[in-house]
């Protein structure tokens, strides 16, 4: 970036591409580096925190960055790809400085940070955080009207205290388009006390979903540290076969206490998924396929298939039972793909187009045995049936995958890569 040329505010870089000097990408940006100075001198921005497709965490000195614009950050040179670890002295911008509140040093006011801005400094290579954007008014109140107003990093105090119960919002805004993967990702890299403000400023499906994407030791200290009518709350919004295996790790009593306060139908799914050994196919089954009864139509099929919270596995086929409809159900007739819902009529019964061919998986099916159906039969989803013939579940394939990948996967790469520690400066 040219010197003299315009400011950058930080919540734009949020998930900025990152491409080498040949145009190809190496990844986005999470999070900026700053390191705070005495006397109110401005911070000294020292890198990014650049996210890797192997979602592998690097540090990016600002001396490699050569443009920042259109929407993109313009790297030169070899990338160190060590892990980025944080140094003591360091202060993440993203995760640790927005919705600080903070007082304006003229009046005492105190203000709440939405943004920040960085500029290049003339003639060097180095940046510096220049400019804080903040909304007056008491914590809390982001969402009402308040003054904003944009002022000298020098005109606000407090950036270098410790504070407790600091907000989040401002930082859920950069970060409202990822999905709950990356965004537990994210989660996973802050420090627990931001860790715990965050989660407890997303709303109950939102938690639920990235508390399903994080590694058992996050989801514990999560939930532990939400108030327990609103564990209950997130726990009945995950779905069930998640929630039995987040509730399976903690202490008999605390499990009993939030099964109680969840609603007994979810309760209840979430009970019969425990009483089956893990890595079984009933420990691994969702309770809530898509059901149908033989009598409903391709055009009823596809309606249900449409629902925007069912995960693409889930929505690779309906399975059709006589009554009830809820699990476990009356006898399982078979299975309709969602290729043949779309090669047939809308009137079409899916009574008449079933594949009853393959035998559905029994509950206490082995996980070596559960996988290799899914190999054999090239399926993404499975029904699991008991003896008596109705419908208890169904396995989809990512559930297979949790379970056959080593503990920690959710915590390393994707890809296999030399191990390092700390980052260059």
């Amino acid at each position: 970036m040219a010197a003299g040329a315009p400011r950058v505010f930080v919540s734009h870089l949020s998930g900025t591409p990152v491409f080498d000097p040949n145009g190809d990408q190496v990844g986005r940006v999470r999070d900026l580096v700053a390191m705070l100075r005495v006397s109110r001198r401005p911070p000294r921005l020292l890198g990014l925190v650049v996210e890797l497709a192997t979602r592998r965490r690097i540090f990016l000195p600002m001396t490699r960055v050569t443009g920042i614009e259109s929407g993109q950050v313009i790297t030169t040179g070899v990338l160190n790809v060590r892990r980025f670890e944080q140094r003591p002295t360091e202060r993440l911008v993203l995760g640790e400085m927005l919705d600080r509140r903070v007082r304006l040093v003229e009046t005492g006011d105190e203000v709440t940070v939405l943004d920040v801005s960085i500029q290049q400094l003339p003639a060097r290579r180095d940046w510096e955080i220049d400019r804080v954007f903040v909304r007056k008014g008491k914590a809390g109140t982001f969402r009402r009207k308040g003054e904003t107003l944009t002022v000298d990093w020098s005109a606000v105090d407090g950036f270098s205290l410790e504070e407790h119960g600091q907000g989040a919002e401002s930082l859920l805004a950069t970060f409202e388009q990822l999905r709950p993967a990356d965004l537990a990702n994210v989660l996973h890299h802050l420090s627990p006390k931001r860790r715990t403000e965050v989660a407890a400023a997303l709303d109950d499906d939102r938690l639920a979903d990235v508390l399903e994407e994080l590694p058992e030791d996050d989801q514990i200290e999560i939930l532990g540290k939400l108030k327990e009518e609103r564990a209950a709350d997130v726990l009945e919004a995950m779905d069930p076969d998640d929630a039995a295996d987040l509730l399976a790790e903690l202490p008999e009593e605390d499990k009993e206490r939030l099964l109680t306060l969840m609603q007994p139908a979810d309760a209840a799914d979430v009970r019969r998924l425990m009483a089956y050994e893990e890595r079984t196919a009933g420990g691994m089954m969702t309770t809530e396929p898509i059901v149908l009864r033989p009598d409903a139509t391709v055009a009823d099929a596809l309606a249900r298939v449409r629902q925007q919270d069912l995960s693409p596995a889930l929505a690779a086929q309906v399975y059709v039972c006589r009554p009830p409809d809820e699990t476990p159900t009356g006898k399982y007739l078979g299975t309709v793909h969602f290729q043949r819902l779309l090669r047939d009529p809308p009137y079409t019964l899916v009574g008449s187009i079933l594949d009853d061919d393959l035998l559905p998986l029994a509950p206490a099916t082995t996980l070596p045995a559960v996988a290799g159906y899914f190999a054999t039969y090239d399926m993404v989803a499975a029904p699991v049936v008991d003896e008596s013939g109705s419908l208890l579940g169904a396995i989809t394939v990512d559930d297979v995958l949790d379970h056959m990948l080593p503990d920690d996967w959710r915590e390393t790469e994707f890809h296999l890569e030399e191990e390092g520690a700390g980052h260059g400066g």
